[in-house]
């Protein structure tokens, strides 16, 4: 029987998920053209369904999404406001019939049909695994429609990691960035049209804002967009490290080779930060929690059912890497690090 995802506890506020998901067998389908479309159904689920994207990164055959879920808030939207929105996404004419309908019930004061009628939506907001299934599920239609195919286009469900806010996030977000860099597609991450950063050094508010947002928890204070930019472009240029000469007064930080991490954990040591970013950590994408220890701790105690009686504690160490308090919920030993 398939465990249920985990997620952050409605109460504990909003939280934030790594989500990945692969194209069945691998297939390279993703051009640009593909991109692009992914990226506007992305952009019309995350309005649709009150979650915020962090930041992103849509490879040929897979993407990279970190998406906060906010607390259901105590005020719902409006008739007029839930209309508006449901506009954005349905189709002309299940949006004129949900418009009636709902009209219809408070026209003859049937207010409890109509109340049932806007939570039938609500019930799917604020939720990751309804705005991931929808994007997909949408994206799916329009793939196989326009290549003219059948079947399914993933691999399986999406795999997520829920991430704590602050250093985590942060690293998490820069991980995401680099994909193109740890597979040799460009030089520097804001070449790589189809990511978040280069969605923000593009000078799109939406991108800026959100990754501006995600270093605002890691420095605990508020700060212009142009100095949080500033602090991420440090990350995934590796902290600042003096950069040697180039295009645009620049080098690109390419990622690391299996057989260079091999060499590393070989001797007996760890990669350091800017390197684990530049590598491929299964951490990120199968650790089903990441944070600190207390974080990843209590999760565990929160989820504690999902275990077995002999395991007592939640938090293990990124083993091969200099990860510092992050502590990740499953402990990975075979290729975690490559």
């Amino acid at each position: 029987m398939r465990t249920g995802r985990l997620k952050a506890k409605p109460e504990h506020g909003e939280a934030y998920y790594h989500c990945v998901s692969r194209v069945v067998d691998r297939q390279f389908i993703f051009g640009d053209s593909e991109k692009e479309m992914f990226v506007q159904m992305m952009r019309k689920y995350e309005r649709f369904y009150g979650v915020r994207v962090m930041t992103y990164c849509i490879m040929s055959n897979h993407f990279h999404i970190l998406v906060q879920v906010p607390k259901r808030p105590e005020v719902m939207p409006s008739d007029e406001e839930l209309l508006a929105e449901i506009k954005r996404i349905y189709s002309v004419e299940a949006f004129i019939q949900l418009r009636w309908q709902l009209q219809q019930y408070r026209k003859i004061g049937a207010h409890e049909a109509a109340e049932a009628l806007r939570e039938s939506f609500f019930k799917r907001m604020w939720d990751v695994s309804f705005f991931m299934k929808s994007l997909k599920q949408r994206f799916s239609a329009w793939y196989n429609k326009k290549a003219a195919r059948r079947g399914t286009l993933w691999e399986q469900r999406f795999r997520s990691v829920l991430v704590q806010s602050g250093d985590a996030l942060m690293t998490m977000a820069a991980y995401i960035d680099l994909n193109p860099i740890r597979a040799g597609m460009v030089g520097k991450p804001e070449d790589y049209r189809w990511s978040g950063y280069a969605e923000a050094m593009a000078g799109r508010r939406t991108a800026r804002g959100a990754l501006a947002a995600v270093v605002e928890t890691h420095q605990r204070h508020p700060q212009t967009v142009e100095a949080a930019l500033a602090r991420y472009r440090e990350l995934l240029y590796g902290e600042g490290e003096a950069m040697k000469p180039g295009q645009n007064g620049e080098r690109g930080r390419k990622g690391m080779t299996r057989e260079q991490v091999q060499k590393v954990i070989a001797k007996g040591g760890k990669l350091n930060r800017f390197e684990m970013l530049r590598c491929r950590v299964r951490y990120f994408t199968d650790g089903v929690a990441l944070g600190t220890k207390d974080f990843v701790n209590t999760v565990f105690t929160n989820e504690r059912n999902r275990f077995g009686p002999k395991r007592k504690t939640g938090a293990r160490r990124l083993n091969h890497l200099e990860a510092g308090p992050l502590r990740t919920l499953r402990a990975l030993r075979v290729d975690a690090v490559g």
